[in-house]
């Protein structure tokens, strides 16, 4: 038997739209289907950042820092940081060293704030960030460094970002890895089960809500890190 040879299937939004209306018991025929299953796939995604950390959204971002200053902000697609360092170079030779993430109390209760040196503390302020909101810029999340950098250091660090938007085009793919395919389009027939007034159809709302959990859970136990993690307890008098 002879296969493809190639293993690079990618669906765009139509076509993933077109299955989840088939397992859901419906038909995709208008535009404005087509605009409802965008804008569930759009919600869809602002949940997947909320049931955990989604590797394909992590990269690496730098910032070099100003003498003097202490908060900066970050990319408006930012969901938060999961890992910091401040980079110093000389010689040619770079050194990095760990910032601590601290709480706004740990940070509130600093007695000198305005204290310059090598940053070794980290608080992140989760604000909000997206497009503009009222009329205003929406204010984006942000750091602020203790103490307030001295010199022109440089922080890198590693966040999670959001998932990219579908779009207009019909044509476009979603910002997904093959792996989420299956619970991209089980999570699109559930939403749209539930949106539609038939009975028949509601019906299968809880056998649907059931496949796309089952699918996503799927998913997420592949997108793991796996690397080796060693556990050492703590006695409370040191390890």
């Amino acid at each position: 038997m002879t296969t493809s040879g190639t293993a690079n299937l990618t669906l765009d939004i139509q076509e993933l739209a077109e299955e989840a209306f088939e397992r859901a018991g419906m038909d995709l025929r208008t535009g404005f289907q087509m605009r409802t299953a965008r804008r569930s796939l759009n919600i869809m995604s602002m949940e997947w950042a909320n049931r955990g950390l989604n590797l394909w959204t992590i990269d690496q971002q730098t910032q070099v820092l100003t003498a003097g200053t202490a908060t900066y902000t970050v990319p408006e697609d930012t969901i938060d940081l999961i890992e910091q360092i401040v980079r110093i170079t000389s010689g040619g030779q770079s050194t990095d060293y760990n910032l601590e993430r601290i709480s706004v109390s740990t940070y509130a209760q600093i007695p000198n704030k305005a204290t310059q040196g090598r940053p070794v503390q980290v608080y992140v302020q989760r604000i909000g960030g997206g497009s503009a909101q009222g009329g205003t810029t929406a204010q984006l999340s942000q750091y602020t460094l203790w103490p307030v950098p001295d010199q022109d250091y440089t922080v890198l660090y590693w966040r999670l970002s959001r998932i990219q938007d579908t779009g207009a085009s019909a044509s476009n793919t979603m910002d997904v890895p093959f792996r989420f395919v299956p619970a991209l389009v089980a999570g699109l027939a559930y939403y749209m089960a539930l949106k539609s007034p038939k009975a028949e159809i509601r019906a299968n709302i809880p056998s649907l809500k059931q496949m796309y959990d089952e699918q996503f859970q799927l998913a997420a136990d592949e997108d793991r890190d796996r690397s080796s993690v060693r556990f050492v307890p703590w006695t409370g008098t040191g390890y």
